[in-house]
């Protein structure tokens, strides 16, 4: 059955003529009467039949008119959901896959933020695994991946959030760490590193220092960015993280600027064309994007009120 007629049964019904069912369909009066002969083909009844003023509905059109219009109901208000969504009333999971720093420094900001505006969305983190990301997202196993946008497959969707660079971090009083530290001083310092493949102990940092003619001193190599700042915020040892990894730590570390350039990286969004048009997960796609430009300009205003 063409499901348009039942659109055009629920007015005739309610209209009970077929000028005024036509004028609210925004149709030509025979079309109209066109789709009627075909509803009463469908259902084997008369349906409406014509009366002195307008159309007099029969027993069974009477009996079809309740569910028909609870049916339609229920169909307008799934458009209707999806058109506008309403985060407070909204019943949603969402899949973000990332790395250990994107968690703390995206993903946890997001989730409070969440709990306020959106208390029925739940939040379910994923291992990023790029060579399979694809095709995660395609079986919606993953709607979200954060990372750096040129390394995501070309078939996917991307969008800037950020550019991220490398500070220095101690533990506060560390003897040795302060504003001006020299390469050859920081190669002499015991260093941790991140080997997100577990057990490394080069990065590109290393190239970068050995084209200075220094080599690190590098005593731990750890498998997560999560456990750097609680091991040197304890020991001797000094750690080149993310910098929002470690916002709003000035307290428990100091926190310096690299003594040579080392290069940053960009942070971005990377989504399926499959969730590209759904009104939650664009809700929730823009919301980080809010959140981020805050927490950006929040820390430009905190870093000029330091040099007044």
């Amino acid at each position: 059955m063409d499901l348009n007629l039942l659109v055009t049964l629920e007015t005739l019904l309610v209209e009970r003529n077929v000028t005024k069912a036509a004028a609210r369909l925004h149709l030509s009066q025979p079309a109209v009467s066109a789709q009627l002969n075909r509803l009463r083909h469908e259902f084997d009844d008369l349906l409406l039949i014509p009366a002195q003023r307008g159309m007099t509905p029969t027993v069974k059109a009477m009996e079809l008119l309740d569910p028909l219009r609870q049916a339609l109901d229920q169909v307008r208000a799934t458009v209707a959901s999806h058109r506008n969504f309403d985060p407070k009333k909204a019943k949603l999971t969402f899949a973000i896959a990332c790395t250990d720093y994107l968690q703390a420094a995206v993903v946890k900001p997001l989730v409070m933020e969440l709990r306020t505006r959106a208390p029925g969305v739940r939040v379910a983190i994923r291992n990023l695994d790029v060579p399979q990301m694809e095709a995660q997202m395609a079986r919606g196993d993953v709607d979200l991946a954060l990372m750096t946008p040129q390394a995501a497959p070309l078939g996917l969707r991307t969008r800037h959030l950020f550019d991220e660079r490398y500070v220095l971090i101690g533990r506060r009083k560390h003897p040795q760490l302060r504003d001006g530290i020299t390469v050859a001083e920081f190669a002499k310092l015991e260093q941790v590193i991140v080997s997100l493949d577990g057990g490394g102990f080069v990065t590109p940092v290393d190239s970068a220092l050995a084209a200075l003619g220094h080599r690190r001193n590098v005593v731990l190599s750890a498998a997560s960015f999560l456990l750097v700042p609680e091991i040197v915020s304890h020991s001797d040892f000094v750690a080149l993280v993310p910098e929002r990894l470690v916002r709003g730590s000035a307290g428990q570390l100091e926190v310096i600027d690299c003594p040579f350039p080392v290069e940053g990286f960009a942070v971005g969004m990377v989504w399926h064309e499959r969730s590209h048009g759904h009104s939650g997960q664009r809700w929730i796609r823009e919301t980080i994007v809010s959140l981020i430009a805050h927490r950006s300009s929040s820390q430009v205003r905190e870093t000029h009120s330091q040099s007044i």
